[in-house]
């Protein structure tokens, strides 16, 4: 995902005078790099484009990704199970320390970002990414709101649904006049959406590094809830695409055909028809 990231960095910053044949052929490698590592399970599966086989591996996806671990659970039943087995590498002082020095190479994105605004203009100070903080923290403050569900009371649950509701809505109003009354641009919004993704990425990653001072904090379960929302939009990045392939016929035999050979795609065509599994038969 990074690997994109940086590609879609490129073409919106750093290509303005090459021209789209020079960005393509300078990127096509490394696109193709990265579509086929997040997609590869999918285009070299004969299965990978039927309809219904999408939809049970979302179904499994989904129970994954909110079964909560625990004692015994294995990675491949939990995903807070398999998020503490990823990190668990991570165990000395050194080791931390070197993971958040990785990490500070997400921060690159904002900073470049910032400055390419058009609500910044000409200016190049210091402030500028100052005040890229201060529109992040915000959106943290935000996160907190939306995700704070502790059991208690009937009637602070209908204070914090209210709560959550008039921060959303002063938050889009907050949104709609800083584009009506300020240089603010929808394309300086989806820039600071591309700005601040790495940013948060590279803020869990360096909290990661440094687990137990971050459970002495009490901050450990928010930091749980950011990582399991990277993976969640991660896992739906994902999904939508094939999805979307998946609700056509052709595409599943267009991928069989060209992939495999004719006797392999006559045989899993003849096997789904004698198994009267018709892939989108639940449109």
């Amino acid at each position: 995902m990074e690997v994109i990231l940086l590609l879609v960095v490129y073409l919106a910053y750093g290509n303005d005078e090459a021209g789209a044949v020079s960005y393509i052929l300078l990127t096509v490698s490394s696109w193709f790099l990265a579509v086929s590592w997040l997609f590869a399970p999918y285009l070299f599966n004969p299965a990978g484009f039927e309809w219904q086989k999408v939809v049970e591996d979302f179904k499994e996806w989904t129970n994954w990704l909110f079964y909560r671990g625990g004692i015994g659970v294995k990675g491949a039943e939990s995903w807070e199970a398999w998020w503490e087995e990823e990190l668990s590498h991570i165990r000395t002082l050194s080791g931390r320390i070197m993971e958040t020095i990785l990490s500070l190479r997400f921060f690159i994105f904002q900073y470049g970002i910032v400055y390419k605004l058009k609500l910044q203009g000409s200016d190049t100070s210091f402030a500028v990414y100052g005040w890229s903080w201060v529109a992040f923290a915000m959106i943290i403050v935000l996160f907190k709101v939306f995700t704070f569900s502790q059991k208690i009371s009937v009637n602070f649950q209908l204070l914090l649904r209210f709560i959550q509701g008039l921060s959303l809505l002063m938050a889009l109003a907050g949104i709609i006049v800083a584009v009506v009354l300020t240089p603010l641009s929808v394309t300086d919004i989806f820039a600071c959406v591309l700005a601040f993704i790495p940013t948060g990425w590279g803020i869990l990653s360096i909290a990661c590094a440094w687990k137990p001072v971050l459970k002495r904090m009490g901050m450990w379960k928010s930091i749980r809830s950011l990582a399991r929302l990277y993976d969640a939009l991660m896992g739906m990045l994902i999904f939508l695409p094939v999805a979307l392939c998946s609700w056509f016929p052709f595409v599943s035999t267009f991928q069989t055909r060209m992939m495999f050979n004719q006797a392999f795609s006559r045989g899993l065509e003849i096997s789904l028809i004698l198994a009267g599994d018709n892939p989108n038969s639940g449109l």
